[in-house]
């Protein structure tokens, strides 16, 4: 064991999280839950959802056997939500090619839909103990600073000196504990903004620490500016119902339910599509345009409320919608502005009234 994997060991003895929920009676399938959720997410905000879908889902058949719309009703407002697509084909695979237990091999486990390398490794070390380096975003910036690795670990060859760092220092026994550690030094010690480096348990064997310059590590990503897109989406709403549609499963909000949406203001086309006539239309107004950001690019969105006197019949080609009941919300995935106009709309609809 090398000594920087030593004093990881001790440090996290004296100080390391042992309480969190998924360190409790663990199994893959919550290890496995509770990985997927902290991708790009922090612990506090996973804690909740993370009871609520173990409580729904116990077991990863309970998971396969659900409806999608489900899942990702349970993931709304926790974000990528390619992760909760991808934990729903994962769990249909463990259940049909598994027999419902998760693969006990990194490679088989790495193919699952959604489990990259390290993901693999941090199941199969936490749960059965197998010497398996992890390589998160915790990880990458404490080996970074502690080795001085330049670059951003983004690109492929500066990730794959992290990999031989992180390597090097895994030891084969108390891997669980370590890798735990690991992730727990990032989040608590080495900081990204403010590292703690005069409780660090390396500092002496931390090289950015004898530099001076930790914050200089890991590098930053190159700046791009963020294009800005614009969209405007159509409110339909009749006797406390509004009308609903599930984006296809690939791209943006895939899956979930949104407002149809059209790239400019001229929406006739989008209504007739709907079958919405203009003696349907009781009054329309434009709500505050609103920027919703995604990594790639910022989203201008102008939501257009239009007041129907009947609800028309809508005929949807291939594509599934609803009517969603204000009063007694369905359970379904709705895309965060989506739901954040939702939770808005009784005050519209009220200044509209009074």
């Amino acid at each position: 064991m090398t000594p920087f994997a030593k004093a990881i060991l001790n440090w996290y003895d004296a100080y390391g999280r042992k309480n969190l929920p998924w360190q409790q009676n663990k199994t893959a399938y919550s290890v496995w839950l509770s990985e997927i959720m902290l991708q790009q997410t922090q612990v506090a905000t996973v804690i909740p959802y993370y009871e609520r879908f173990l409580k729904r889902f116990p077991t990863v058949i309970d998971l396969a056997n659900a409806e999608q719309d489900e899942v990702l009703h349970l993931w709304t407002g926790l974000g990528y939500y390619a992760r909760a697509r991808n934990l729903h084909k994962a769990a249909k695979m463990v259940a049909e090619q598994y027999g419902g237990e998760f693969p006990l091999d990194i490679e088989q486990m790495n193919a699952l839909p959604g489990i990259g390398r390290s993901t693999a490794a941090a199941i199969l070390s936490s749960v059965y103990k197998q010497p398996h380096a992890i390589l998160d975003g915790n990880v990458k910036r404490t080996l970074a600073r502690c080795f001085a690795v330049e670059g951003w670990p983004g690109q492929k060859k500066v990730e794959n000196q992290l990999w031989l760092h992180a390597e090097e220092h895994t030891p084969s026994s108390d891997v669980d504990k370590y890798n735990q550690a690991m992730m727990d030094m990032g989040a608590m010690v080495c900081t990204r903004s403010k590292p703690k480096c005069s409780l660090c348990p390396v500092a002496s064997l931390c090289v950015s620490n004898k530099q001076g310059n930790p914050l200089d590590y890991p590098g930053k990503k190159p700046k791009k500016e963020k294009p800005v897109k614009e969209t405007w989406f159509l409110m339909l709403h009749h006797d406390n119902h509004i009308w609903l549609e599930q984006r296809p499963q690939s791209g943006i909000w895939g899956g979930l339910f949104c407002f149809p949406e059209n790239n400019d203001p001229e929406l006739e086309h989008q209504l007739t599509l709907r079958g919405v006539t203009d003696s349907d239309i009781h009054q329309q107004k434009q709500l505050i345009t609103f920027r919703h950001t995604f990594s790639h690019y910022h989203l201008d969105i102008t939501p257009i409320l239009v007041e129907l006197s009947k609800q028309p019949h809508m005929v949807m080609e291939g594509s599934k919608g609803l009517w969603y009941n204000l009063s007694k919300p369905e359970e379904i995935g709705l895309a965060a502005p989506v739901k954040q106009l939702l939770e808005s709309l009784p005050f519209e609809l009220q200044s509209e009234h009074d």
